[in-house]
This record gives C-alpha cells, sequence and structure tokens, in this order.
C-alpha cells in the first residue's frame, strides 16, 4: 500500500493527470507496475513502436531527439504518453541520467482504467489538448 500511496503523491504532480481524483488517481496507479532503472539505462528509443508509458517517481532523465538533447525530466513526469493512446513511434529517446524508479503503464491496463472511469478519459483529453497547444504556441508564437 505504501508503494501506491508513494506513486499517488508523483501521479497527483503531473500535468497529464492533475485534474484527476484521488479515486482515479489510485485506479491508475494499481494498473501500472513499479521499475528501477539504472543510471544510463535507454527507457525508450525515437523511432520504437510504443506499448507503454513512464511515470518517473525518483530520478532524472535526459530526452534526446535526433541525438540533441531537448529536455531533463525529474520526479512526476510522464513520457510515452502517447503511446496510451497509439502504437505510433517514439518521438524521441529517453535515457535515465540517475537510477530512476517509475511506474510503467501499458495502454491495454490504461485502457481498462478508462472503461471503469469513462469520465477520466475527459480529463486526459483536456489536458493533451492543453499541450498540444502549448507546443503549438512555443513552435509557432
Amino acid at each position: 500500500m505504501t508503494e501506491i500511496k508513494n506513486s499517488l503523491k508523483h501521479l497527483r504532480y503531473s500535468p497529464l493527470f492533475s485534474s484527476c481524483s484521488s479515486k482515479d488517481l489510485e485506479r491508475i496507479a494499481k494498473a501500472g507496475d513499479r521499475v528501477t532503472f539504472a543510471k544510463g539505462f535507454t527507457i525508450m528509443k525515437q523511432g520504437d513502436s510504443g506499448r507503454e508509458a513512464f511515470i518517473i517517481l525518483s530520478g532524472k532523465a535526459t530526452v534526446k531527439r535526433s541525438g540533441k538533447k531537448v529536455a531533463t525530466l525529474g520526479t512526476g513526469t510522464v513520457v510515452g504518453e502517447l503511446s496510451l493512446l497509439d502504437h505510433g513511434p517514439r518521438t524521441a529517446t529517453v535515457i535515465c541520467d540517475t537510477e530512476c524508479e517509475v511506474l510503467v503503464i501499458s495502454r491495454g491496463n490504461f485502457l481498462a482504467v478508462i472503461d471503469k472511469v469513462p469520465a477520466l478519459s475527459h480529463k486526459l483529453f483536456g489536458a493533451l489538448a492543453t499541450r498540444i497547444r502549448d507546443l503549438d504556441r512555443a513552435y509557432f508564437g
């Protein structure tokens, strides 16, 4: 139970899940598996097919796109979330800068949560739309 409470704390502060209720967050946390990756481990590789998303519970990771560093991620960050919606190719490579503890959520498990809590999809689509608009403004002004 301590692991789930710890996961909830990080999910709550993730922009993607911030509008979810505690009950919804608990369902998401239970749908995932906690995994620890060593420093230098490649969590995902650009171009590979995505089948899951990762929420960083502790540690730091670097995001590279076409070999160029574009971001550093920390606790509460979600990566690979587009894979919750499709099996498209990864848009970036993510490498652990430190040992990272992550919550891994497969697309199938996440969709099962959505089936149990349909209102969750509305919240998540809103959060994704906000991120798309932010990226659009950053790119086009």
